[in-house]
């Protein structure tokens, strides 16, 4: 079960994940405006990717960690693996 302080750390590493990946999709657009070369841009957008993904997956482990662990203590654990189910599906889309 998570402690308030440990979900706050988590989310304080989610938020900074995501503005790292904020910072890289603007220096993407700089690049463009810059009129650099398109396959510095297309590294640049799968570092971008790659880094969105290992976001994903932080948030996919958290989201066990505590949420399904939670809800399958609390006997809720048929309707928590219905959404574990869905998240799961929802992150395996993403290409």
């Amino acid at each position: 079960m998570a402690t308030q302080d440990n979900l706050f750390i988590y989310t304080e590493t989610i938020k900074n994940r995501l503005k790292r990946i904020e910072g890289q999709v603007r220096g993407l657009i700089k690049m463009v405006d810059e009129n650099r070369e398109c396959e510095d841009i297309l590294v640049q957008i799968s570092s971008a990717k790659s880094a969105l993904h290992k976001t994903g997956q932080a948030i996919l482990e958290g989201h066990l960690q505590n949420c399904v662990l939670s809800g399958v203590q609390s006997g809720n654990g048929e309707e928590i693996m219905k959404k574990l189910s869905s998240a799961i599906e929802q992150f395996s889309r993403m290409v």
